[in-house]
């Protein structure tokens, strides 16, 4: 265990930085804020590739010193100069001692991390490790907006992403009117849906499903259940064939491993973290199947494709918004770093946040969840006005369709096979499920 730190004694005065998980646009504008505010108070920067993978094997080759030339253009770029990637050193103490000590090697006093909610964690875990002889401040990044930032606040590239998504949701609803066919568009996001809902709010898209809107275990039956009702309903009661359905990829990581596995052709990995590899499973195709098998086996035709919108958007270079305010992140995060006061050292290590336009300081300790002892997760909350409106604005099978016997006669109408018809009693049977929850 490192020795604790004496506060009065100078830190070292080489701030390190480096990126952890996926990318998200921005990323190069936090580095160039960081380092030309670093430099301008005669600080060096050392850039860290790879995030804490070779750190964490001791090997301290991998990094570079940063100038004022090599960054002052990049924060319009997406993608990271110094890459990234999901090394954990929090598996394995040694792995941790072995990051302390690289930094120390590298003479780095302080050290600027940006991620998620592992990256976060990771850092969290440096700090303590250090005691205080090495200084952490987390940048937020993620599309996911999962991070528990104060209020509405969100992460950084989560706008460029949205905005992004928003303009290919777009398109395919375009191209779902003009050709009558249906979409189902899996949108990224972990444990969160921020993004699905983010997109399909500002599209107007037919149904957003996110996993919060779930109280329990998610099964893949149910969500098959509500696409294929808003499907009928379309049909029934507005005579369209089309529909853009946006679906948060975080469904899965509700759903029972023992459920997936049975599923034909899935494989059930996880990185470093024990995360589930989502972009492994196609939630799109797999739900696109299960709903084609339901009108195959009553006769009916439809046309479903399939896609997925994540990795396309990660590496975008960031719009106006993001440009902003990664500007404010990066030179904070120096504020924090050099601080000088007393009370501020002693909080060896933080989340940099903007709240009503002014910088707060997160301690690590109040980001972790109590339980878990992992980060903290921020959801969708579904109780707010801004979840109920995006509800009233998708089709989906309400209460009331099942009650208004005018609606249930066309709906039933609707699911009826070319064998056998479905009386409006039994439709009320089949879906009532979806209405009481």
């Amino acid at each position: 265990m490192a020795e604790a730190a004496d506060l009065n004694k100078p830190r070292k005065e080489k701030i390190g930085i480096l990126v952890g998980g996926g990318p998200a646009p921005g990323i190069n504008g936090v580095i160039s804020a960081l380092t030309l505010e670093a430099r301008s108070r005669a600080h060096k920067v050392i850039g860290i590739y790879d995030g804490f993978q070779w750190l964490m094997k001791g090997e301290t080759a991998h990094v570079k010193e940063l100038d004022h030339d090599e960054v002052s253009r990049i924060h319009f770029q997406g993608g990271s100069i110094l890459n990234t990637s999901r090394a954990n050193p929090t598996k394995k103490t040694e792995d941790l001692d072995r990051v302390v000590a690289s930094l120390d090697a590298l003479d780095i006093g302080s050290l600027a991390t940006i991620g998620g909610d592992d990256t976060m964690f990771a850092a969290s875990q440096v700090a303590k490790r250090a005691a205080g002889r090495i200084r952490v401040c987390h940048v937020p990044k993620t599309i996911d907006n999962d991070l528990p930032l104060p209020g509405e606040i969100p992460t950084f590239g989560f706008e460029t992403a949205r905005q992004l998504g928003f303009e290919l949701v777009r398109n395919l609803m375009e191209d779902s009117r003009t050709t009558g066919r249906w979409y189902f568009v899996v949108v990224m996001g972990r444990t969160a849906g921020h993004l699905a809902l983010g997109i399909g709010k500002a599209t107007g898209a037919t149904v957003t499903i996110i996993p919060e809107e779930f109280a329990g275990p998610v099964h893949l039956e149910t969500v098959c259940d509500i696409l294929e009702g808003a499907i009928l309903k379309r049909q029934a009661l507005w005579n369209r064939a089309d529909g853009v359905a946006v679906i948060a990829e975080g469904l899965l990581e509700r759903v029972a491993a023992e459920e997936l596995s049975k599923i034909e052709g899935v494989r059930i990995t996880r990185d470093s973290y024990g995360h589930l590899r989502l972009a492994e499973l196609d939630l799109a195709y797999i739900l696109k199947t299960l709903v084609e098998r339901r009108f195959a086996s009553r006769g009916a035709a439809i046309t479903i494709v399939h896609k997925n919108i994540g990795y396309e958007v990660r590496s975008a270079s960031p719009v106006a918004f993001d440009c902003e305010y990664v500007r404010a992140l990066g030179y904070g995060a120096v504020e924090f770093l050099l601080d000088p006061r007393t009370e501020t050292k002693k909080l060896g290590g933080a989340l940099v946040c903007l709240v009503d336009g002014k910088h707060q300081y997160l301690d690590f300790a109040q980001l972790l969840d109590p339980v878990t002892g992992k980060s903290r997760v921020r959801v969708v909350d579904v109780a707010k006005p801004s979840y109920r409106i995006a509800r009233e604005y998708m089709i989906r099978l309400e209460e009331e369709d099942l009650v208004d016997g005018d609606k249930l006669r066309l709906l039933a109408q609707a699911a009826s096979s070319r064998g056998k018809s479905c009386t409006p009693e039994e439709f009320r049977t089949r879906f009532q499920h979806l209405v009481k929850s």
